[in-house]
């Protein structure tokens, strides 16, 4: 499987590292600050994934209130939110045999960049990514097709050689608009329903389970 793709791209929350714990927070702090109810955390769990906009945006109804909750989203995650992670089990492993064939890896998520960037140095497969292309803080590059569409150009990857991997429906949708195959995960914040719904040319159980 790994010699077909010579670009691997991997989306960051929910598939290389569980950060529901720092997104979660940040979510009520921005909320609460604004003086509005927080969702249960199975409501919020659903926003991960998405554009910020996307996820405040229906709940708020309302532009001038989304921007202020972005905000306080991204002050939070400044402060703690960003350090609030950790690896999934078996990531390393599968990451390093990739590294060892001679795979070009990149990071492609809607997480605003800076912070992806901040992650992804500070995690132990950092040095292994070539790239990390993340959300501009307003909003202008966020929708998952234009950021890997970004990270093709950044890595000169043609759609032939280039497998998507991701948690969530965004990430499959964003694989089939550039002709990209695609490997939806199961340990994420995704299901393999909604998976299998976006297109995914395969699901994977675990990390291990990427070279099936």
């Amino acid at each position: 499987m790994t010699a077909r793709f010579e670009h691997w791209f991997f989306d960051l929350d929910g598939t290389l590292i569980d950060s529901s714990e720092g997104i979660l927070d940040c979510m009520r702090f921005a909320l609460a600050q604004l003086g509005r109810g927080i969702p249960p955390d199975e409501t919020l769990r659903s926003w991960i994934g998405p554009p910020l906009r996307t996820s405040f945006g229906p709940y708020l109804g309302d532009a001038e209130l989304t921007e202020r909750a972005v905000a306080l989203y991204l002050q939070r995650m400044d402060e703690s939110g960003w350090s609030a992670y950790r690896v999934y089990d078996g990531i390393l492993d599968a990451l390093a045999r990739l590294r060892d064939e001679g795979a070009r890896l990149s990071v492609v998520t809607a997480k605003v960049e800076t912070y992806a960037r901040r992650i992804v140095e500070h995690a132990p497969f950092g040095p292994w990514f070539s790239e990390v292309v993340g959300a501009t803080p307003d909003g202008a590059l966020s929708h998952k097709a234009d950021l890997i569409r970004v990270a093709m150009q950044r890595g000169a990857a043609r759609p032939e050689s280039t497998v998507m991997v991701g948690d969530r429906h965004f990430d499959m949708d964003g694989a089939r608009h550039h002709g990209l195959s695609s490997i939806g995960v199961l340990w994420g914040f995704g299901s393999a329903d909604e998976l299998r719904e976006a297109g995914a040319m395969r699901l994977a159980e675990s990390p291990a389970r990427l070279f099936d």
